[in-house]
């Protein structure tokens, strides 16, 4: 099981995911929130169901099921830099930098060095500083 961070965000509705709503889409694989237990509070981005032929459950978040031309795919709008991370949320670039290595927003780093941020993942962020 992949763990996420408090602050990965959903790809639906981009708030952060509680490990007990947390799915990943079989047709995009990308992380949606989907609330697998009773007593808890949670949201639903998608859907579960049992496939006949395969005998297994299909996680769908709710872009993936409203059809392939709604999917969500990855674009290069949004993936940012550390600079234009910076930009975006409003902080400096060391600062983000601490926040990413703290894991209070999710990050990739290159093979040479750089870091990179989903917009989304920014986004969530301002939003846990209330500034969004």
């Amino acid at each position: 099981m992949t763990v996420i961070r408090p602050t990965d965000p959903c790809s639906i509705c981009s708030e952060a995911v509680e490990p007990h709503t947390e799915s990943y889409c079989n047709a995009c694989g990308r992380l949606f929130h989907l609330n697998q237990r009773e007593d808890l509070p949670g949201r639903d981005c998608g859907t579960v169901s049992l496939s006949e032929t395969h005998l297994a459950l299909v996680f769908m978040c709710s872009a993936c099921l409203e059809g392939p031309e709604e999917a969500v795919s990855p674009t290069l709008d949004a993936v940012l830099d550390l600079s234009e991370a910076a930009q975006t949320a409003g902080m400096s670039e060391a600062e983000l930098a601490r926040a990413a290595e703290a894991g209070r927003v999710s990050h990739r780093r290159t093979a040479g060095g750089a870091l990179l941020f989903e917009r989304a993942a920014v986004e969530a962020l301002l939003r846990t500083r209330g500034q969004a």
